[in-house]
């Protein structure tokens, strides 16, 4: 078996080839061999080995998955470092994945974040760009790069990124709501909402939407417009024990009005929303945080959706907003 190739990332050294059975020895004379005293038990060897065989190739598929695991473990315990190495070993094995170099951007976005190393703000944003370079319609890597360019001062940038997002994918909701986000951290209240009941004729039951715009109008005393708007997103995703609980406390609260609908009845434009990642998605956990976090680094291999998925067997943490 040749040798691997690797990428330029450094990766653990390869595993050598398993050595078939000798030849005899040149000039060796034919001599009849002597039959096995128990064939039985020589098939069962054999099937020893074929299983024995058989179990390192399911090892090679399992290895490739672990990397990425591995890589999940060290994040969580803080140590980016052997984090990112062990992502870098999971790129070698996929060249030219968007989701590994995702799943690197987020690491060394999470690490800027804390060490505060400016090598680590550009290494997050090289491996976002190499990500959408390969994948422009990732959206989890989307909304990284535009909160990375926030964080950095850079808003102009960040609008023209998901305006530029938007006009690719007019049936998306997450351009919209990511451009709510923006608009309300500049004080741009009536935009925001603008934008969230933009994303919301998309995807009606787009929950994370709704929550969003249940804050909005929480933030602005319409009451009972915001009960509406947790409830519809509780009646989507039941999960949600703090909008449930924020629910129950605005229904003690309201006055009795007429209520507008904040999700429209049907979705001209036939979006479906993509299915929850394996381990559920990132949904916003309370008003005062609508948004939800910044995006998981997602499994290497498995087709991205929005809200991006909490960490499984192939991703990492979230770099925290």
């Amino acid at each position: 078996m040749r040798g691997r190739r690797f990428s330029p990332c450094p990766c653990r050294g390869a595993v050598g080839p398993v050595p078939s059975a000798a030849p005899s020895p040149a000039g060796t004379p034919d001599v009849p061999l002597k039959p096995p005293p128990t064939p039985l038990r020589s098939s069962r060897v054999g099937a020893v080995v074929f299983a024995a065989a058989a179990m390192v190739l399911a090892g090679c598929g399992s290895l490739k998955r672990n990397e990425n695991a591995e890589g999940v473990k060290l994040y969580q315990q803080g140590n980016y470092l052997g984090a990112v190495n062990h992502f870098q070993q999971a790129l070698a094995q996929q060249p030219g994945s968007p989701d590994c170099f995702y799943n690197l951007g987020a690491t060394y976005h999470q690490q800027a974040k804390v060490f505060g190393k400016g090598s680590d703000w550009r290494s997050a944003e090289q491996y976002y760009h190499l990500c959408l370079s390969r994948n422009p319609n990732h959206d989890a890597c989307q909304r990284a790069l535009a909160v990375l360019l926030v964080e950095e001062q850079r808003s102009p940038e960040a609008i023209a990124l998901l305006e530029d997002w938007s006009r690719r994918q007019p049936n998306n909701p997450n351009p919209q709501i990511e451009l709510a986000r923006l608009c309300q951290e500049h004080g741009d209240i009536r935009e925001a909402e603008n934008r969230l009941v933009d994303a919301l004729a998309i995807d009606p039951s787009n929950p994370r939407a709704l929550v969003a715009l249940g804050q909005i109008r929480e933030s602005t005393g319409d009451v009972n417009q915001a009960l509406a708007d947790y409830s519809r997103a509780l009646s989507v995703e039941g999960v949600q024990p703090v909008v449930a609980a924020r629910v129950a406390t605005l229904a003690g609260a309201a006055p009795t009005a007429t209520v507008r609908t904040a999700a429209l009845p049907t979705s001209p434009s036939g979006y479906q929303p993509p299915a929850p990642p394996p381990t559920g998605g990132v949904l916003p956990q309370a008003p005062q945080s609508a948004w939800g976090p910044a995006p998981a680094v997602v499994p290497a291999g498995v087709p991205t959706g929005f809200p991006a998925a909490q960490p499984a067997s192939a991703a990492a943490a979230v770099p925290a907003r």
